[in-house]
């Protein structure tokens, strides 16, 4: 067997003292991670939520003297700057303003030709009439004659109030009137017709048993004559209407007015209500 020569490895310059003291190193620090607490990590304290950002304003107060030459004016003193070498006047940006608004024009509506066949009218001006100032000549006898009729209006006038004045005057009374003067020849009045009526009851109302009342109204004349009966409201029976009137005319006439009722009145309305009861009796209420 050939005998093979081994490689020769060279000495390491790292000696055993020197791995120890590397351990020992590496020893105290984990001792002194694990006593203090520290640890290594990405978790950082948030920033606080209401820090609002600040922006650091410097306002500098300085004044420099007015130049001998200036380029422009200002309303201050100040020297030139920027990053120009040309002069150039500043300028201020001007918002730009909203383009005015213009007012709708209504759109022209077409052109309309209207047409007539009629013939053409003329409009004529009337002329000014001037209304004639000149008084009219009076003759004697236009004056005499508006004199007649004045005089003819006058008398008309006259007569008729002398009629109004002398008409009749007119005085109703009923079995409601209360005043002495009218009542007690209204009372005397009644009596009369009662008992008349009663001798000459109706013989055909007695025969058929007719009963009825009614209202009428019986004008007197001064004179105590009868002037006009009229029948306000009938009885619903013919023979009694006729019957009433029959009898009030057989009891005319009547005493004449008194003086003290001839004073308001010339003509009396004496409105009573009449009934024919089936005791064959004539009665006024």
């Amino acid at each position: 067997m050939q005998n093979i020569d081994a490689p020769i490895l060279d000495t390491s310059p790292v000696t055993a003292v020197d791995r120890m003291a590397l351990t020992l190193f590496f020893a105290l620090v984990l001792h002194a991670m694990i006593i203090l607490g520290i640890t290594f990590g990405l978790h950082d304290d948030p920033a606080p939520e209401n820090i609002l950002p600040t922006l650091d304003i410097t306002v500098s107060n300085r004044r420099t003297p007015p130049p001998d030459e200036a380029d422009y004016l200002a309303q201050t003193s100040q020297e030139g700057g920027g990053n120009t070498t040309e002069k150039v006047r500043p300028t201020q940006a001007i918002p730009e303003q909203a383009p005015a608004v213009r007012p709708q024009q209504a759109a022209p509506s077409p052109a309309q030709v209207i047409t007539t066949d009629a013939a053409e009218t003329r409009h004529h001006q009337k002329k000014n009439v001037i209304p004639d100032t000149s008084k009219p000549d009076i003759k004697a006898t236009d004056l005499i004659e508006r004199s007649m009729e004045m005089v003819n209006l006058n008398e008309q006038l006259s007569e008729s109030m002398q009629a109004y004045a002398q008409r009749p005057r007119h005085i109703y009374v009923s079995a409601r009137t209360q005043e002495f003067k009218y009542a007690n020849y209204m009372s005397e009045w009644v009596k009369k017709v009662e008992r008349v009526g009663n001798l000459n009851y109706p013989d055909d109302a007695r025969r058929e048993g007719l009963s009825g009342k009614l209202i009428m109204d019986v004008t007197m004349n001064s004179d105590g004559t009868v002037r006009n009966i009229s029948i306000l409201r009938p009885s619903g029976h013919a023979v009694i209407d006729e019957a009433a009137i029959r009898i009030v005319n057989l009891a005319a006439p009547f005493a004449p007015f008194p003086s003290e009722i001839l004073k308001d009145a010339d003509i009396l309305h004496i409105t009573r209500t009449w009934e024919f009861s089936t005791t064959h009796q004539l009665k006024s209420h």
